[in-house]
């Protein structure tokens, strides 16, 4: 994982790489033939050894297995085409995600970019690597424990988590209030930790999802400081998508945002991304001013103001020059992952 993450905030945010609390699982030792192909060929037809997989798609009157509804369709992203055989696997990766829950064949078919052969050979190959695993009672995929070791190994070696983790408990035990931890993944807003607040409300983000950076406070947090290469970089990525009457929707007002964010040391989030969630953030910053992530504490309005959410923002700015500080011995990412994912971001 090369990209940064940012302090969490109210409305969420990529695969949880562990849970916000407890011992990070050792990866195991993998094993299994190696994915073969030539780059921007189809993967093996042949199935592996000991590889049972349904031999034809399902019907499609079939239903799904719950009713949440699937995933749009996404094109194949650029970045996928160049990179071959990997990017396809890894865009099949990311559909199979995208569903929240085990998906049948048919399914991702009909999300797929891919023709039903190379979207099978594919998924054929993935679970034998251990990549996905394959019910054949439901007939339905989901992600496999090899890639939730590699995961786990991710949010361990190449996330703040782990340094940030007792400030984080500190922080949740003074305020009463939900805490998060994130950092910028491909212009997006990934979040790696959080904590509930001591009367938990329902809201977008959790430890793992991907949000968006121009309508939450941790990703306008983290924008705010990127030097001005790096902000024109990423202000493409942002979709500038309408959640409530209050999300900036363009370039230009973002850019007036940032601004007023660097005055004033801290960002919020005003609504802008669910109704009735509010937050305030402040960015984790090395002493070299490279922005590590970002921290948030998170409100709804049903019982918290934009002013009183406001007050604790100096005991983040403290808590956050702690994790800096503790994070010098660490070796982060230079810069945000500057390649946009190919599947459409979500919002947070």
């Amino acid at each position: 994982m090369t990209a940064q993450f940012a302090g969490g905030e109210a409305p969420g945010g990529a695969p949880q790489p562990a849970a916000a609390s407890g011992d990070v699982v050792p990866p195991a030792t993998m094993t299994g033939a190696p994915m073969t192909g030539a780059p921007g060929t189809d993967l093996p037809a042949t199935d592996p050894p000991g590889t049972a997989l349904p031999a034809t798609d399902q019907p499609a009157t079939d239903q799904p297995a719950t009713d949440q509804p699937a995933p749009e369709p996404n094109g194949l992203g650029d970045a996928d085409r160049r990179d071959g055989t990997v990017g396809k696997a890894l865009a099949v990766l990311d559909q199979v995600a995208a569903f929240g829950r085990p998906v049948r064949l048919y399914e991702l078919l009909a999300a797929s970019p891919f023709p039903k052969a190379t979207l099978f050979r594919i998924l054929r190959t993935l679970t034998s690597q251990g990549m996905l695993s394959y019910d054949e009672e439901r007939q339905t995929y989901h992600l496999g424990l090899r890639l939730v070791r590699l995961a786990h190994t991710a949010w361990r070696d190449a996330s703040l988590a782990p340094i940030a983790r007792p400030h984080l408990d500190a922080l949740s035990a003074d305020l009463g209030e939900t805490v998060h931890l994130a950092q910028l993944d491909a212009g997006q807003v990934l979040y790696v930790d959080k904590r509930n607040a001591a009367r938990p409300i329902e809201m977008f983000s959790e430890a793992g999802k991907v949000g968006p950076a121009y309508c939450t406070g941790v990703g306008k947090a983290m924008l705010a400081y990127q030097d001005a290469d790096m902000l024109e970089r990423l202000i493409p990525y942002q979709a500038f998508q309408r959640f409530t009457p209050h999300t900036l929707t363009d370039a230009a007002a973002l850019r007036a945002e940032l601004a007023s964010i660097r005055a004033r040391g801290h960002a919020f989030d005003n609504e802008e991304h669910e109704p009735g969630i509010i937050c305030v953030a402040v960015p984790v910053r090395s002493r070299d001013g490279r922005v590590l992530g970002a921290l948030s504490v998170t409100g709804s309005t049903a019982r918290l103001s934009l002013a009183a959410l406001a007050a604790h923002a100096p005991r983040l700015a403290s808590a956050a020059a702690r994790i800096a500080e503790d994070a010098e011995g660490w070796r982060f990412p230079n810069t945000p992952r500057s390649t946009p994912r190919s599947s459409k971001s979500m919002g947070a």
